[in-house]
């Protein structure tokens, strides 16, 4: 339950901010109509959820964005864009709040939610603005191309948030015996499930699965995506943008769930399961 709370609170987040920085002159106000109800959507079940749960803060802070969100969506309507967008930021801030309080109270921790939330905001948002050529075939080709933009860079601060961790592990690690590759391996592993660890058969399967989905097949996909934009065939794009959509959100949840299934090494050399509830892994 925890788990889909701080996957939703990084969604909305990372949307709000996308929607923020979307062109609003090039697209139409329908477009961040729809969005802003997604938003609106996706706040309450986290607000619902967090009562639940017994966070408090958490509720007020969702149910808050909830509202916010509503009065966006209804300020789209009326083409008061401005609003709207000031809206949208509003809805990010709150958020991001609750996004950087489910993690460890580390830089490097609220870096990596902060970037995980936005490369699943940011990909989700291409994907729908890619839909919304159907509604709009005269908007212009490059509104989408900047978007892919934004999403991969994006990507590229996650990713080198995350090599820098792992090279910050390899570095500061006792290393045993054992050959360069299963040190570096070791430190692939520390980074990615936030903390010196090794894994069980589930989370070997699942740190393969973040790395080949999450942080390496994501970016071949935005590159096709963006290459189909030359042709130019906004429809082809938007259905590559559809699997990134899965690839992102496999990826992410994936990260979450090493955060649950780290075999923590103890002092001793044996290794005890640890049932972690939120770890906020990257």
């Amino acid at each position: 339950m925890n788990l889909l709370v701080d996957f939703l609170c990084r969604f909305s987040f990372g949307l709000a901010v996308a929607l923020c920085i979307t062109p609003s002159m090039l697209v139409p106000s329908g477009f961040f109509r729809v969005n802003t109800l997604v938003l609106l959507g996706l706040t309450t079940f986290a607000a619902l959820l967090s009562s639940t749960l017994g966070l408090s803060v958490n509720t007020w802070l969702l149910s808050i964005a909830a509202i916010v969100a509503w009065f966006g969506s209804v300020l789209w309507y009326a083409d008061r864009r401005l609003a709207g967008l000031v809206c949208s930021g509003i809805v990010a801030t709150l958020c991001g709040v609750v996004t950087v309080q489910f993690g460890e109270p580390t830089i490097t921790q609220a870096g990596v939610r902060i970037l995980s939330g936005c490369l699943i905001g940011f990909t989700l948002n291409a994907m729908l603005l890619g839909h919304w050529y159907l509604n709009a075939p005269g908007m212009r080709v490059d509104v989408l191309r900047r978007s892919i933009d934004q999403t991969l860079f994006v990507w590229g601060l996650l990713f080198c948030l995350v090599a820098t961790m792992v090279i910050w592990y390899f570095s500061t690690a006792e290393h045993t015996n054992a050959t360069l590759a299963s040190n570096v391996f070791r430190a692939v592993t520390a980074a990615t499930s936030g903390g010196i660890a090794s894994l069980d058969e589930t989370g070997l399967a699942l740190l393969w699965l973040r790395w080949l989905a999450g942080l390496l097949g994501l970016p071949v996909l935005l590159f096709m995506s963006r290459m189909t934009l030359d042709i130019p065939n906004t429809q082809s794009a938007t259905g590559i943008l559809y699997v990134a959509c899965l690839a992102v959100i496999l990826g992410e949840l994936t990260a979450q769930l090493l955060g649950m299934t780290v075999v923590r090494e103890n002092l001793g050399g044996n290794q005890n399961q640890d049932q972690i509830l939120i770890k906020g892994a990257s």
